[in-house]
C-alpha cells in the first residue's frame, strides 16, 4: 500500500524476477529466488494485472488453459480446470468458455484474469492493483469475491493497492510504503488503524480511519446487552461474526433502536448504536504514533 511512485508494482516485480533487484535477497519457501529458474519461478505463481492482460484472439477457456499448457496437462485436464475455475469466479462454462474478451464486461474480463491466475494451483497470487480499472460497484463485488475465493484456497496473495480501503478490506497484514520504497509501517489492518507508527501513517489514513477500523473489526461482547426476556421480536439480527459497520447498520434501522446479536440460532445478546461507540471509545481509538511496527528500509 502506498502513493503512486513509491514502489509497489516494482517490488512486486522483484518478486517473480520480472524486474531484478539491485542487491538483497528475496525467499520463497525459503529459498533465494536468484536459485530457481525464472521461467519455472514465474510458472508457480500466479500473475494478475489492472487492465487483465488477456489475449484478445484467444477465447476465455484458452486464456485460462494458458499455464497447464505450458506445464504440459493433457486436454482432458486441461478442460476440467478451466471448467473448475470459471464456476470459482462465477463464470458458468457452458455460457462463457468460447467468448472473447472484447465480448465481456470490465468486471468479468477481471475474473478472467484471475481464474487465468490460478489456473496450475501456484501456492503464490501476484496482484497489481486488479480491481483499479474498474467501477466502484463492480470493484466491490470483485473485492468481496476475491476474500471468499481465498478464504477457501488459502493461497499467499501480494497484493499492490494505493487506496486504503481496498487494503483494509484484503489484508491481513500491511505494508504502508512512503516514496523511495521506504516502508513506514508494516502491521495488521487493525494496529495500523489504531495504533499508526509515525504522522506519515496518521495522514496516510485521513480522518475517518475510525469508520474504515469498524469495517473489520469484530462486534465487542462489551456492549451488548442481556435482557431476561430475550430479544425484542422485531429487533433486526445480525451474526457474531459480523463487523461492527454492519452491526451500527443495523442498529440505526431498527424500529427499536437496538439489534440482537446470534450464533447461528443461539442468542447472544443485544446492543444500539451508542453501546457500540461506547465500547471503541473505551479503548482510545485516537492514538496516533505510539505502538505500531515501523521499517526504516530501502528496497
Amino acid at each position: 500500500l502506498g502513493p503512486s511512485g513509491c514502489g509497489k508494482t516494482t517490488t512486486l516485480r522483484m518478486i517473480n524476477r520480472l524486474i531484478e533487484p539491485d542487491g538483497g535477497r528475496i525467499l520463497v519457501d525459503g529459498v533465494d529466488t536468484h536459485q530457481i529458474d525464472p521461467v519455472r519461478l514465474r510458472l508457480k505463481m500466479g500473475y494478475v494485472i489492472q487492465q487483465t492482460g488477456l489475449f484478445p484472439h484467444m477465447t476465455v477457456a484458452d486464456n485460462v488453459a494458458t499455464v497447464p499448457r505450458l506445464w504440459d496437462w493433457d486436454a482432458a485436464r486441461v478442460k476440467a480446470r478451466v471448467d473448475e475455475l470459471l464456476e470459482l469466479v462465477g463464470l458458468p462454462p457452458r455460457e462463457y468458455r468460447r467468448r472473447y474478451p472484447h465480448q465481456l464486461s470490465g468486471g468479468q474480463r477481471q475474473r478472467v484474469g484471475f481464474a487465468r491466475a490460478l489456473g496450475a494451483d501456484p501456492p503464490i497470487l501476484l496482484m497489481d492493483e486488479p480491481f483499479g480499472a474498474v467501477d466502484r460497484i463492480t470493484r466491490e463485488r470483485l473485492q468481496h469475491e476475491f476474500i471468499s475465493i481465498q478464504r477457501s484456497l488459502g493461497k499467499t496473495v501480494v497484493f499492490v493497492t494505493h487506496d486504503i480501503d481496498e487494503a483494509v478490506m484484503v489484508g491481513d497484514r500491511i505494508c504502508l510504503m512512503k516514496m523511495q520504497a521506504e516502508i513506514a509501517q508494516y502491521d495488521t489492518p487493525d494496529a495500523i488503524l489504531t495504533r499508526p507508527a509515525s504522522d506519515y501513517v496518521s495522514q496516510f489514513l485521513g480522518r475517518d480511519r475510525l469508520v474504515r477500523r469498524m469495517s473489520i473489526e469484530p462486534i465487542h461482547h462489551d456492549a451488548l446487552e442481556h435482557p431476561a426476556g430475550g430479544p425484542a421480536a422485531n429487533e433486526p439480527r445480525v451474526q457474531a461474526t459480523s463487523t461492527l459497520s454492519e452491526a451500527f447498520a443495523a442498529a440505526l434501522s431498527s424500529p427499536t433502536e437496538k439489534a440482537a446479536v446470534i450464533d447461528g440460532e443461539r442468542y447472544i445478546g443485544s446492543f444500539s448504536a451508542t453501546s457500540l461507540l461506547e465500547s471503541l471509545r473505551r479503548e482510545r481509538p485516537d492514538a496516533t504514533t505510539e505502538g505500531g511496527s515501523q521499517v526504516a528500509s530501502g528496497v
